[in-house]
């Protein structure tokens, strides 16, 4: 997948991250929570595609705790907050992942200097 190999190259040698890019991180955990809690809503939570992700961001930039904490924090209210609007599977649950999933591919590439 596309946003797989983006993450892979966004976080080869985390360079020191500007304020807009720290956000851009921040927005990023959000998205892949927001796509995590789609995707288990439709496909059960033995599926932890989008948490694998997390997991090698947060893996590679290695951040100090303070900022984990809030990549963590932005992860869980992305997760949270599609969960609470789809409990379960329904229309438009998987439009929503893509959608999610999309925006964290373009944060990605910003992050990498691939555009945006």
């Amino acid at each position: 997948m596309l946003l797989a190999a983006l993450l892979a190259a966004a976080v080869v040698e985390a360079p020191p991250r500007s304020p807009d890019q720290r956000q851009a991180l921040v927005d990023l955990a959000y998205a892949l929570g927001e796509a995590h809690g789609l995707r288990t809503a439709c496909r059960g939570a033995e599926d932890q595609t989008w948490r694998a992700r997390m997991a090698r961001v947060l893996e590679v930039e290695r951040p100090a705790d303070d900022f984990r904490r809030r990549l963590v924090d932005g992860f869980n209210a992305g997760y949270a907050t599609r969960r609470a609007e789809y409990p379960s599977c329904r229309d438009g649950a998987e439009a929503q992942e893509r959608a999610a999933a999309a925006r964290g591919r373009d944060l990605a590439r910003r992050l990498t200097g691939g555009g945006g």
